[in-house]
């Protein structure tokens, strides 16, 4: 590392909840212990290349507000190498395991295929001598599908062949750069695919090539010896007026019905999340409860505003409610929870970068704390089953093994008459929550 881009500012360390230092960590003491794993363990913090080195704050109304240093070289491989250093400054000095990225976040795509590809592989070399240094490593890679013009008709779903082998060729490179790095995972995020418009697109043909892409993209990194997971990250529109990977639900069932859900897992966007009218803990228990509940993009989205905003996490009371999901559900499967959020655009000096991952960081540390004090010190659990109790002798579970027909109900409830009301108590649920809180 060449050149210090955060020189006023050190290491990151946990100081404790009464620290009055803002360049802390209050509650994430990444050896800590929390059922059964330490914090580390729990979440595999990854920075995000893409929005914490390479966004600079523009938007439809105006260009970028926050002037790196690192993107001022002349030569896009210095570039390249300047971005390099100071993203493993960041990572390094904020004490975080990982970082996840494009393929063009890395380095400015080129003219020609052949020649990103040799860009690709030149920075590749230069992260890895890094990553042996300092031991941060890659929670996963994926290919930007979506930001060329040539994807404004979609990438594996484009009705031109053409561009789905630009696409394939593209995601080749990707996995290469992926595995040459580590990489304990791949993404997709299907940006792109989707339609504007029914009156010109084939549903059912734009689907099957999406999932033959996938099939290939598998197949290929199975071939050449990578052992991590496929993540597909849901979002319901934007850009795209309606994308194929819609919420976690549609996801589940498109990889259930092309064959692909040995594989592949989901990655689920807090802001993705309610832009399909959800909830960031119904999306987790929906992947969850079918074996898919792989990664996590951490953020969230301004209530006010209906787009994508990408706003660093800091809701404890939602992140809590995640992190029961997740404990009860035993844990992500082979990801992490990376970063995918920007500073503000009016945010413009460096130190904010570490504002905002310490400040995210420690909310999902709270979060996990305040989660499993709730699941081992109130009685939470236990009211949630006593409210299916039913179901756990008699008649009831003679229902949830399959032991009865449609007959016997009517008889049952022929007998019993009007079932007595039975209040959900949802109030004394939330109650608990603030009390943790």
């Amino acid at each position: 590392m060449s050149t210090s881009y955060f020189q006023s500012i050190g290491r990151i360390r946990f100081e404790g909840p009464e620290t009055d230092n803002p360049l802390a960590y209050r509650f994430y003491d990444e050896n800590r212990l929390v059922a059964g794993k330490t914090m580390r363990e729990h979440f595999k913090f990854a920075v995000a290349y893409w929005h914490s080195l390479c966004n600079t704050g523009g938007d439809p109304f105006g260009p970028g507000t926050k002037a790196f240093p690192w993107l001022s070289a002349s030569d896009p491989i210095q570039r390249a190498k300047d971005k390099m250093d100071a993203a493993f400054e960041l990572i390094t000095k904020l004490g975080l395991p990982y970082f996840c990225f494009h393929d063009f976040d890395l380095v400015e795509e080129a003219e020609s295929l052949a020649e990103s590809e040799r860009r690709l592989h030149a920075i590749a070399d230069y992260a890895k001598a890094q990553m042996a240094s300092n031991g941060v490593k890659v929670l996963w890679g994926t290919a930007n599908l979506f930001g060329h013009p040539r994807y404004m008709n979609g990438a594996a779903t484009n009705p031109d062949f053409a561009v789905v082998a630009h696409a394939g060729a593209q995601v080749k490179i990707a996995l290469d750069i992926t595995m040459e790095l580590g990489g304990e995972n791949y993404v997709f995020w299907g940006g792109r695919e989707g339609y504007q418009t029914l009156l010109n697109t084939q549903m059912k043909r734009e689907l099957d090539h999406l999932a033959r892409f996938l099939g290939m993209a598998k197949d290929y990194a199975r071939q050449n010896g990578f052992k991590g997971h496929f993540f597909i990250e849901p979002k319901p529109m934007e850009p795209s007026k309606h994308q194929y990977d819609f919420d976690a639900s549609t996801v589940v069932g498109f990889l259930q019905s092309y064959g692909l859900d040995q594989d592949f897992k989901i990655n689920i966007e807090v802001n993705h999340a309610t832009l399909a009218l959800h909830t960031f803990q119904h999306e987790l228990q929906v992947a969850a409860n079918a074996q898919m509940l792989g990664s996590i993009d951490a953020n969230r989205g301004d209530y006010q505003n209906g787009w994508d905003t990408d706003q660093f996490p800091n809701n404890l009371l939602e992140l809590t409610e995640a992190m029961l999901v997740i404990l009860e559900s035993g844990g992500l499967q082979g990801g992490g929870v990376n970063f995918d959020a920007k500073t503000r655009r009016n945010s413009t000096d460096l130190e904010d970068l570490f504002h905002a991952h310490i400040g995210g960081v420690d909310a999902f540390a709270r979060a996990l704390l305040t989660a499993d004090a709730i699941l081992t010190k109130s009685s939470y659990s236990t009211w949630k089953q006593e409210r299916y109790a039913s179901f756990n002798e008699g008649e009831g579970l003679l229902f949830e093994q399959g032991a009865l027909q449609l007959g016997d109900l009517f008889n049952i409830a022929k007998r019993n008459g009007e079932p007595e009301q039975r209040s959900g108590r949802q109030e004394m649920y939330e109650n608990l929550l603030n009390r943790f809180l």
